[in-house]
């Protein structure tokens, strides 16, 4: 099993929607782009959002065991992925990426 380096690459923030329909809330997203984690194998890695954990998992489990080319040929590099959390407010776009390295056990 490989680890899997998760890169923040964009955020958005759709303030229209956001005073239509969602109820006030203290803290959103604590995400910053270019921040990086490493997902060891399919383990969700220290301080990442639960919430995003949720919508990019299945992809970082499948990149970690050696799987790629998903949806034959989407992404240039077929051993990474582009997934974003399922925030409809604030959606984050994640670059998924396998490494070399081995996942520890």
């Amino acid at each position: 099993m490989k680890k899997v380096k998760i890169t923040v690459m964009k955020m958005a923030c759709y303030t229209d929607l956001i005073e239509k329909y969602e109820n006030p809330i203290e803290h959103a997203c604590n995400m910053k782009v270019g921040q990086v984690f490493i997902a060891n194998g399919w383990q969700r890695p220290e301080g990442f959002c639960d919430s995003a954990w949720d919508s990019i998992s299945a992809f970082v489990m499948t990149l970690s065991h050696g799987g790629e080319d998903f949806y034959n040929g989407w992404m240039k590099n077929k051993k990474s992925a582009m997934i974003s959390c399922n925030d409809g407010f604030r959606p984050v776009s994640f670059l998924l990426e396998a490494l070399d390295e081995e996942a520890e056990k």
